[in-house]
């Protein structure tokens, strides 16, 4: 969803002093849909079955608490890599400025070239970026790879996806805990329910409407859960009475 903001400069100033904010919307995504996903697919495979309905909260919550953990763990990691791999280059273009100066100018001045300046005034752009050398090396880690400063944490993306993915895993193991009636068809409901909501909420960062990515997450959950229950199905079968 498309916002406006304030341009008065009193405005301007304080959301330049506060710097970008870091918001976890991608890991309470990935980690919610794959918690009802994946938690659902087990229920729809037990189900698929024919198995007990204590089978499905046994598994239910081993899959919370382990899936949970290991994309948490996933989490932590992927953005821990791009954490160090930002400080690896960082030193590594601050050694470049200190040991080879004059060739990371020759770098800075294609940069500059490249995107139509030159002339007199390409020089004094050289000379402005390069007169702060904290200025300088954000310059080309930006413009050389394609990077700027971390602002997620790797445990806060962690801890995240962990919360996203039990609170809204629980979502189908919720009827089977409350023992109600036609577990299946709740367990269906809640899932389709959550599927929808995170789609909603997640168009608040889109440009699409509401509906529109909330029916989007429903029809990829539910394609998943479908699946899961087609596998458990043709292999009851072969599962021992």
């Amino acid at each position: 969803m498309l916002k406006d903001h304030s341009h008065s400069p009193e405005a301007i100033a304080e959301r330049l002093s506060a710097g970008p904010r870091a918001h976890y919307l991608r890991e309470w995504v990935y980690g919610g849909i794959d918690g009802v996903v994946t938690t659902f697919a087990i229920i729809a495979a037990v189900i698929g079955a024919d198995l007990s309905p204590l089978i499905v909260i046994i598994l239910g919550l081993a899959n919370l608490v382990g899936d949970g953990f290991s994309m948490a763990a996933g989490a932590f990691s992927s953005t821990k890599a791009d954490v160090d791999n930002y400080i690896r280059l960082r030193k590594m273009e601050a050694s470049h400025i200190k040991k080879h100066p004059e060739g990371e100018r020759e770098e800075t001045r294609q940069i500059f070239a490249s995107k139509g300046f030159e002339g007199e005034e390409l020089e004094q752009m050289i000379d402005m970026i390069s007169k702060d050398h904290d200025i300088w090396i954000e310059f080309m880690l930006a413009e050389e790879y394609g990077l700027s400063k971390p602002i997620y944490t790797p445990f806060k993306a962690g801890l995240n996806t962990f919360l996203a993915f039990i609170l809204c895993g629980s979502a189908p193991l919720i009827p089977y805990l409350l023992n109600l009636p036609s577990t299946p068809w709740w367990a269906l409901g809640f899932s389709a329910l959550t599927f929808f909501l995170i789609g909603s909420i997640k168009s608040l960062w889109s440009v699409h409407l509401w509906w529109r990515e909330g029916f989007e997450t429903l029809i990829i959950g539910l394609t998943a859960a479908g699946l899961a229950y087609g596998i458990g199905y043709v292999l009851q079968g072969w599962i021992p009475s």
